[in-house]
């Protein structure tokens, strides 16, 4: 039987499709308005058409679109001035989405320690719960099997550790161990945070031992936490640090930040990437800097996810029997539903609100950094009529 549509099967599509987008808003081909409280799962940093990064990208798409890394690249060198400036960097490698980010760190810590002359040093202590992207190293990263199944033996060097355990971690220290590798906050994972004494411990234990520590904040970096890179509420300084999603606004764009001493390994011929910091994405990051950069911007997105914070409070205390529990931090959210998140998340979509699955049975809340307070309170209008349907449904069925 031939297949519907040419299309590899690996997607649970939803069948909407949108044409445009303004703002915190998604027009359906049928004219429908969603709030779009998913962002691309955290990427649509700035919602949807800013005009800034409109601007800045057809400026660019005037001039030139491809280079390759062969030579210089002065949006390149913009970008990552900025970046180093306002975080413990030093240096910047540009990619084209997480995983690749994660790849770069990867070999960042590993070559550091190669280069030191210790090559068996190539273990990363990661923790269970976690997603770091779907490469054949990411995914070992991971350690998910769901996502590890069927691609061959899992790529040797990663160790899992319950998540916040720090007796675990010190545990899974040995002689081969050459960082540990964390997201601040799980996104895929449940939207589950590590405290800041738990990050602050972690990064003890790398001092201590002489381990690199490697932060993930593809999903939660970027203004999403209202600081520009989440850990920055727990007042630690990585080594090394993948970021994409927000930074591109949209557009494909991933980074690894290290530290001078880190990347003291990533000598010329050791990595690349054909695509990585080209003209357009540089043009692209560079004007999402401009915003979340400027004065106030992360002062409001705090403010407004004080009013996500109270009115989810709200929704828990009137709806026990629907939601368990709310998590998370800033633009960062996770739902945890009594009920089958999937019978919640088709309530939700009724109301043309979009939001995004996780584990532990949990709904993440990633709307744009730029949306406001009515904004926000509409949504959770939209979310509290969501879970006043999923109990009446509930109620029909008992009955």
């Amino acid at each position: 039987m031939a297949a519907t549509t040419p299309l590899y099967d690996t997607y649970m599509r939803a069948p909407l499709r949108f044409e445009r987008g303004e703002g915190v808003w998604l027009v359906a081909e049928d004219g429908s308005r969603y709030l779009d409280f998913a962002a691309g799962v955290a990427v649509n940093s700035l919602g949807h058409a800013h005009p800034h990064l409109v601007e800045a990208l057809k400026a660019q798409a005037d001039k030139v679109w491809h280079l390759s890394n062969l030579y210089e690249v002065p949006g390149q060198e913009s970008l990552a001035r900025r970046l180093t400036a306002v975080t413990f960097a030093d240096r910047v490698f540009f990619t084209n989405s997480g995983a690749e980010a994660l790849e770069c760190a990867i070999k960042t810590a590993r070559r550091y320690h190669f280069a030191k002359g210790h090559p068996e040093k190539f273990h990363i202590i990661t923790f269970e719960g976690a997603f770091h992207g779907r490469t054949i190293a990411t995914i070992a990263a991971g350690g998910q099997q769901k996502y590890i199944e069927g691609f061959g033996p899992k790529a040797p060097g990663f160790y899992q550790v319950p998540f916040g355990d720090l007796a675990a971690v010190k545990d899974a220290i040995n002689d081969e161990t050459a960082a540990i590798l964390i997201e601040p906050i799980q996104g895929e994972g449940g939207i589950r945070l590590a405290s800041k004494e738990f990050l602050q411990e972690l990064r003890a234990l790398c001092d201590e031992f002489g381990l690199l520590l490697i932060l993930d904040e593809v999903q939660c970096g970027v203004g999403r936490t209202g600081k520009l890179f989440a850990h920055e509420w727990a007042g630690i300084r990585p080594d090394i640090m993948a970021v994409a999603k927000g930074i591109g606004g949209g557009f494909p764009l991933g980074a690894c930040l290290s530290t001078e001493e880190a990347a003291a390994g990533m000598v010329t011929g050791t990595h690349g990437s054909t695509y990585g910091g080209n003209p357009l994405a540089m043009a692209v990051g560079n004007a999402v800097l401009d915003v979340v950069l400027a004065d106030g911007f992360l002062d409001q997105v705090r403010d407004v996810a004080l009013v996500f914070r109270q009115g989810l409070a709200s929704l828990k205390d009137r709806f026990p029997d629907v939601i368990e529990e709310i998590r998370g931090d800033g633009l960062m959210l996770g739902i945890k539903a009594k009920v089958p998140s999937a019978d919640l998340l088709k309530a939700i979509r009724a109301e043309k609100l979009l939001v995004v699955p996780a584990g532990e049975n949990v709904l993440r809340l990633l709307p744009p950094l730029i949306t406001t307070a009515a904004e926000a309170r509409e949504g959770l209008a939209r979310l509290e009529r969501a879970a006043e349907a999923v109990r009446s449904n509930s109620g029909n069925a008992a009955a």
